[in-house]
């Protein structure tokens, strides 16, 4: 579990790196290898100073089959990530660039206060390998959405025409939204 800092989990198979997803404060990983006692099917590094909390797995599976509360909240963590991996799948297969990038921002635009402007959460290089993009592509994407509002400045975006951003991006409550 990290419990301060944030855990980048990623994949390097075939010399080729992508970041698969960034775990937060209080996100678990590597449960499921845990529980089946298998191979962990990602590596994990922190982002900058992190604080994690560390439980054996023979105790995680001991648990899982002693305390029924136990298991009923292991269920329901990997239901969430397992419905994660669906919507992150869906964002990938069903949207260009483009309308990934563009439903980002919004979503950061939304987590940070629907001020109008916002603070990349990640360096761009991150960025661009969380939504399946080059740097390049990323860079070409952020370009094509100053035609709908969007303003760079390092790493901050201001959103103009949030209206016209949306229309492009056309959010998805079973993509887009949390816990749904």
């Amino acid at each position: 579990m990290v419990v301060e800092g944030s855990v980048e989990l990623h994949a390097r198979p075939n010399g080729r790196e992508a970041i698969m997803t960034m775990v937060k404060p209080h996100g678990i990983f590597v449960l499921a290898a845990a529980l089946k006692d298998a191979v962990y099917l990602m590596s994990a590094r922190t982002v900058g100073k992190s604080r994690i909390l560390m439980i054996p797995a023979e105790n995680v599976r001991a648990a899982f089959k002693q305390n029924e509360d136990f298991a009923r909240a292991i269920v329901v963590e990997l239901a969430g990530c397992y419905r994660g991996v669906v919507k992150d799948h869906k964002d990938h297969k069903l949207r260009s660039g483009v309308e990934r990038l563009a439903n980002r921002l919004i979503k950061y635009h939304k987590l940070q206060g629907a001020t109008g402007s916002l603070v990349l959460p990640y360096e761009k290089r991150t960025l661009a390998s969380l939504l399946g993009m080059t740097p390049e592509n990323l860079s070409r994407a952020f370009a094509t959405l100053m035609a709908y509002g969007v303003e760079m400045d390092g790493a901050e975006v201001r959103q103009t025409d949030l209206k016209s951003l949306e229309t492009l991006a056309r959010p998805n409550m079973l993509i887009d939204q949390p816990g749904a």
